[in-house]
């Protein structure tokens, strides 16, 4: 029992941790081999997978709500960099300007962040959970790869046309999105033998596929 609310606990905390890294990555725009993208991309990805490792240990309710409670901590976030930012700076130290120039959130970019990844982390938690209640334990490999098939570019599509359609030229907008679906999905094939890595953990009501199920019955 222990070590599965270890594996849990882990496995959550890199979600977070990655989410929220990826969301101050995301303020800045890179290029990399003459490919434009958003760098919270090279973070990203990962919470795809660690999404689908904490699906299969702890069911897909925990994974519903893991989603929910990093995108209010990322909310969180960004609030507490613009209220620094804004804070008058102690002048003995200096005007620290360098803070509000990196960190300062640009709201567009923030909500563009957060609703992709809410809604397209979601669909990505129903798509996981059809797979495994008509395949069971079966290709596990499949499980990522389908899921992500439909996230990674619906997150993409979502993020790139609500932070920049209007703000950026057509095509520079089209090489982030495009960039980001490709990086996205090495690192998707790439991560495919972590889903390996750990067992489901059938605690507290919980499935073999982490899926909730009744307690049986006690006999009297």
């Amino acid at each position: 029992m222990r070590r599965a609310f270890t594996i849990i606990t882990v496995l959550a905390a890199a979600y977070v941790a990655a989410q929220m890294m990826s969301d101050v990555a995301s303020l800045r725009i890179v290029s990399i081999s003459g490919f434009s993208m958003d760098a919270g991309t090279l973070v990203y990805p990962l919470t795809f997978t660690l999404r689908d490792l904490v699906h299969k240990v702890a069911g897909k309710h925990v994974a519903r709500l893991l989603i929910l409670v990093a995108a209010g901590i990322n909310v969180v976030m960004a609030l507490l960099f613009k209220l620094v930012a804004v804070l008058p700076a102690d002048l003995e130290v200096g005007e620290q300007l360098a803070f509000g120039l990196v960190l300062a959130p640009v709201w567009r970019i923030v909500f563009a962040s957060i609703v992709a990844e809410v809604i397209a982390e979601l669909i990505d938690t129903e798509i996981y959970a059809a797979w495994v209640a008509r395949l069971g334990r079966r290709l596990q490999w499949g499980r990522v790869l389908a899921s992500n098939a439909v996230s990674v570019p619906l997150d993409s599509a979502l993020f790139v046309a609500i932070a920049f359609v209007g703000v950026l030229p057509g095509s520079v907008v089209w090489a982030i999105f495009w960039s980001n679906v490709l990086v996205k999905g090495v690192v998707t094939v790439g991560s495919i033998p972590l889903i390996y890595a750990v067992r489901p953990t059938p605690i507290e009501g919980l499935s073999d596929e982490g899926e909730f199920r009744e307690p049986a019955p006690v006999s009297v």
